[in-house]
């Protein structure tokens, strides 16, 4: 492959560390590299290195003769009074733009729901980040170089970027630098992924997932390695004073491919021992949602939602932004009230929330770390049954990450990550027994992720986590539910099923309107982003074709089906909620009985699924 891009013994200092020294790398035509680390290692001050940037303090970066990159920063950026359209195309007429196949497709997948004459200014964090996204792909650069991209995207968000990075460069051609915390995203994405650590960049071949199997066998054979030098010291030694020894055979270390890293080890949760503890911390009632429902005015988020919250229960919950997901947090942590319908809590229930914000934190700005913790409990369980294990506040903080020299360290000058991860543990060092996890990932690097992850796995409780770090949600939770049209909805397809019912929802809105948008195309303007410019290929680009036309028998004959369909997926949630409440109800120590109504529970789930793939392949037939 070709060469585009090469750094050669790069060294850069700041004031504390070292962060780089004497780094050699190179990107070639082709290279989609995912850059990993930990919090303050340098993965963005490497990005900003090799996009030119940021100059090193020695070694240089070379690049191909007429080469062009684009740089996406952590902080959007933009002129005072600068409007949506203005930002994204800037002064091309709209004939240039909207001719363009790529231009029209970032605008339809990114901003389309944007008033194009709107200024940026006024734009939440996420839909800043969407136009300077579509600012940045509207272009035609031969290196894109993205730090931190998914950054406030929900998961259609992401999953749409991913797509679009996969398809747009023929294979071979073009590369793509991300530093990101999102590790779908890096698996989605990346052909390979360059670890940042101990001021050198090492390379590893693939996405998130193949790293970690590298890593983990790189670190077996230097451990392998360091036992062999500790064994040859010892017979150097034993040689030294006794004579030379007679000749040995030395074991030799075999290293097993990849799969044998991760055969030995048990599922990551004890989901039998941990559902039994949580049946005796909250009892057989946790919190119920009997069809419950929220209005403002003549505004409804949220309307007949049925939810029996079971003992041990992790749910993960889906829904674009203002669908009414911090709404259904505050009716189970009791912060709102419904306006119908009715929330019953079980006696011995003890909410948490971890937030977006860093409330809990106020009061213990000017305290040192190890001052904050030495208030609260002296010891905290992990895991559970023989594998319990009582970890002192200081082996807490060990384990989330923190060193002994942190500990000396006022709470207002942790980093960021430190901020959340110290704000975690308050939460869990009071004990609750449902603890609500509302975007947890932010500000948190991979390794940190996962140190979390494995805490939150030993945590018996009932685990309410809303994310839009697809990669989290899925591994911490052992079901996904979505806010669909102001209604609460299971998924037994989890993520991927969610983003099949919204294509299908936007597909049908699409259909809706196309009928009075196409009668007003011919005098529509560029006012707006769903005008001539860009709304009329979002239908094209959502549904790939148009379905074809169906006789009137034949389309009366479909509608029956869906509507059947759906009068079965309406009897179908009902006997699964019937389900979770004898679950929930059902003598914990009748792993038998258990095991029953889980196989009754699998059934009805493996039906929904079967039902929602027909009901969708049908949507897509009546158009």
């Amino acid at each position: 492959m070709a060469h585009l891009l090469g750094a050669e013994a790069l060294h850069l200092e700041v004031p504390t560390k070292t962060v780089f020294d004497s780094v050699t790398i190179g990107v070639a035509e082709g290279d989609r590299i995912g850059i990993v680390g930990r919090n303050g290692d340098g993965k963005s001050s490497l990005l900003m290195m090799l996009a030119g940037r940021r100059e090193p303090d020695s070694g240089q970066v070379t690049m191909r003769g007429g080469t062009t990159i684009g740089v996406l920063d952590q902080a959007d950026v933009f002129p005072d009074g600068e409007t949506v359209g203005h930002a994204i195309v800037g002064d091309r007429p709209e004939h240039e733009w909207a001719g363009d196949p790529r231009a029209r497709e970032v605008i339809a997948g990114l901003v389309a729901d944007l008033d194009w004459d709107a200024e940026v200014s006024g734009l939440s964090g996420g839909q800043r980040r969407r136009v300077a996204l579509a600012r940045l792909l509207v272009g035609d650069d031969e290196i894109l170089f993205l730090d931190e991209p998914t950054n406030h995207l929900d998961v259609e968000g992401i999953a749409w970027l991913a797509d679009h990075l996969q398809r747009r460069w023929p294979r071979g051609q073009g590369a793509l630098l991300v530093v990101t915390h999102d590790r779908w995203f890096l698996d989605e994405v990346c052909t390979a992924t360059w670890e940042v650590h101990d001021r050198i960049v090492d390379p590893f071949e693939g996405g998130y997932a193949a790293y970690v199997l590298q890593r983990v066998e790189r670190d077996r054979q230097a451990a392998a390695v360091e036992q062999k030098r500790q064994n040859l010291a010892r017979k150097e030694l034993a040689w030294l004073r006794r004579g030379a020894p007679a000749r040995t055979s030395k074991p030799k270390f075999r290293i097993d491919a990849a799969n044998a890293l991760i055969e030995d080890v048990p599922e990551i949760r004890d989901a039998v021992s941990l559902r039994s503890l949580a049946v005796a911390r909250l009892g057989k009632e946790v919190v119920n949602l009997l069809d419950a429902g929220v209005s403002y005015g003549d505004r409804v988020v949220l309307e007949d939602v049925e939810w029996l919250l079971a003992p041990g229960e992790r749910t993960g919950i889906l829904g674009v932004n203002g669908a009414g997901k911090s709404t259904l947090l505050g009716l189970i942590s009791g912060d709102i009230e419904p306006t119908s319908g009715r929330v019953k809590r079980g006696k011995t229930v003890k909410v948490a929330t971890l937030t977006q914000r860093l409330d809990e934190l106020e009061e213990h700005l000017n305290d040192p770390v190890r001052v904050v913790i030495g208030r609260l409990r002296t010891s905290f369980t992990v895991g559970s049954g023989s594998k319990a294990q009582e970890l002192t506040p200081g082996q807490m903080l060990e384990r989330m990450g923190f060193s002994s020299a942190q500990l000396s360290t006022p709470v207002k000058d942790l980093s960021g990550g430190q901020k959340r991860r110290l704000q975690l543990l308050l939460i869990l060092l009071d004990q609750p027994n449902v603890l609500i996890l509302d975007e947890p990932t932010n500000d948190l690097d991979t390794d940190m992720l996962a140190a979390i992850e494995d805490l939150l796995d030993s945590w018996p409780g009932t685990l309410i986590v809303v994310s839009h770090d697809r990669y989290f949600l899925e591994r911490v939770t052992d079901q996904q539910y979505a806010i669909l049209d102001r209604r609460l909805r299971h998924l037994p397809g989890g993520v991927e099923e969610y983003l099949k019912l919204r294509t299908a929802e936007e597909r049908a809105k699409a259909a809706a309107a196309a009928a009075p948008a196409g009668a007003a195309r011919g005098g529509a303007g560029a006012g707006s982003v769903s005008g001539s410019g860009s709304g009329a290929s979002a239908p094209l680009s959502a549904a790939g074709q148009k379905a074809p036309a169906l006789g009137g028998a034949e389309r009366r004959a479909l509608e029956k089906e869906v509507q059947a369909i759906e009068r079965r997926l309406a009897k179908l949630e009902s006997e699964i909620a019937g389900v979770h409440a004898r679950m929930a109800s059902h003598d914990q120590s009748d792993y038998a009985g258990l095991a029953s109504l889980g196989d009754e529970l699998g059934a009805f789930q493996s039906e929904v699924a079967e039902k929602e793939e027909r009901w969708l392949e049908l949507s897509e037939q009546l158009g």
